[in-house]
């Protein structure tokens, strides 16, 4: 069978693609994006596709970068299939938001496929991830150290936003989309940054996998695919047996649950996990980024006989407490007091007391910036004075607050930038929301700042803000 049939089997089988579908195919340019949408393009007229073409210019590499994105942009004219390129300053985004170079271009990236999925009502996106990827994806993760969720893999379909992430060449290795392209005479694009070991996943790729397939298993990544589709048909199972017991057995509001440890201690040790962090999910806690140890310390403390009353702080604002048969787990968060403050022009520090939290600022008719060296971070900002409406206002956190961020078309609101930012809510209401004069939101501080009134070439008044507040507090938010 071809490659064009298996992929096509494997759409039908999958249920990935269905007739009809308007497709977002995200095309970087090399030789796996290139081939998926060659594919795609030969199917699209029996299948009654409407396909666009997303390209996403991180201006990592400017040159190589401009090549890339003008290569697609002109392959997908010649496909006959509208194009929409963006180029997104990352290197800028990296240093406002302070994350590292593949997870902010991850972020913008996905950003961007959504935008244009929304622009053309698409209610698919397709990847290019291919069977490799997700052999040195297992590889990572059992290095790395993982559950059996973890050993799935990249997943073949997910649902995010309503629209639906699929891989249409999960299960087709590298070296038959090389075959496909060299057969077809299709042109691709390499990127250089693909051998640089810096990167985990490079490593992993270039060198230990060859390694273990030379030494130990020539058929390492078909072993390690297989063990994959295992696990993936297994968690499924397991997560529907968790889910079953919990709806019948768990009491959920929105600050707690509540159970019976009897129930509990007499369900099988692979769903105990897979309960505590269904529920840790329900109060909003990310279970995922729970340790091992922290995991098992929770489940042995509901499941002992003694003592019968117990109460632990399990952090992240969780408490875990034990009356009898009874366990609950539980958040508190204390309403905040709210405040407002004005900051007028040229005023050069104010102190919120509520929380003891102090903005500092300093204006200036020249870049100090340049003198000191110094950029934008977590807790000192820089804006183009000018371009702010004053007064300033620092104030408390408000319900349907929204801030514009760079690389984002549109705003985005606060509650969900903090959720991102992973601060715990018992720490959000002690982070200050700063307005300009016209309500909008410049900056969040130790967070993240706007869009607006950014510094520039042609910036004639500078002004920097920069925020104090109790050391163990700000390690919390800067974490």
């Amino acid at each position: 069978m071809d490659l064009v049939s298996r992929v096509e089997k494997q759409l039908h089988d999958e249920q990935l693609l269905r007739q009809g579908d308007s497709i977002v195919a995200a095309v970087s340019g090399g030789p796996d994006s290139i081939a998926m949408l060659h594919v795609l393009f030969l199917l699209s007229e029996r299948w009654g596709w409407r396909l666009v073409v997303a390209h996403v210019n991180h201006q990592f590499r400017v040159e190589e970068s401009e090549q890339e994105a003008s290569f697609v942009e002109e392959y997908s004219r010649q496909l006959g299939i509208p194009c929409e390129i963006a180029r997104i300053d990352v290197p800028q985004y990296i240093r406002e938001s302070g994350k590292n170079s593949q997870a902010a271009a991850r972020e913008l990236r996905y950003r961007f496929l959504h935008e244009t999925a929304d622009k053309y009502g698409a209610k698919r996106i397709a990847l290019a991830h291919h069977a490799d990827d997700q052999a040195e994806t297992l590889l990572m993760r059992l290095l790395r150290g993982t559950g059996p969720s973890g050993l799935t893999g990249i997943p073949m379909r997910r649902v995010e936003h309503n629209v639906e992430l699929v891989r249409p060449l999960l299960r087709i290795y590298k070296s038959e989309l090389l075959d496909y392209c060299h057969h077809h005479q299709l042109t691709y694009y390499i990127d250089s940054s693909n051998n640089n070991t810096k990167y985990f996943r490079n490593e992993i790729r270039l060198e230990l996998l060859p390694l273990l397939q030379e030494r130990y298993n020539e058929q390492l990544p078909q072993a390690l695919n297989r063990l994959s589709v295992m696990m993936t048909a297994e968690d499924d199972f397991l997560d529907k047996q968790a889910s079953t017991v919990f709806e019948q057995n768990v009491a959920v509001e929105s600050d707690f649950a509540q159970w019976s440890r009897n129930w509990f201690a007499g369900v099988h040790v692979a769903l105990q996990r897979r309960l505590i962090k269904l529920i840790l999910n329900y109060l909003s806690f990310e279970a995922d980024s729970l340790d091992f140890m922290k995991l098992e310390q929770m489940r042995e403390l509901i499941i002992k006989e003694e003592p019968s009353n117990l109460r632990i702080d399990i952090g992240h604002n969780l408490s875990l407490t034990r009356e009898y048969d009874r366990i609950k787990l539980h958040t508190y968060v204390v309403p905040p007091e709210a405040y407002l403050y004005i900051l007028q022009p040229r005023q050069e520090s104010l102190t919120i007391v509520e929380t003891g939290a102090v903005i500092e600022c300093s204006w200036s008719e020249e870049d100090t910036r340049m003198k000191e060296g110094a950029t934008d971070g977590a807790v000192s900002v820089w804006f183009d004075a000018d371009l702010l409406a004053f007064p300033l206002t620092v104030r408390s956190r408000a319900d349907g607050d929204k801030m514009n961020l760079f690389g984002l078309n549109g705003s985005k609101k606060v509650k969900d930038i903090f959720i991102d930012a992973k601060i715990p809510p018992s720490l959000r209401a002690r982070i200050p929301v700063i307005t300009d004069a016209d309500n909008r939101v410049i900056w969040l501080p130790g967070v993240r700042r706007s869009s607006w009134a950014p510094v520039n070439g042609n910036t004639k008044a500078w002004l920097h803000m920069k925020l104090c507040m109790e050391e163990g507090l700000l390690s919390t938010v800067l974490r």
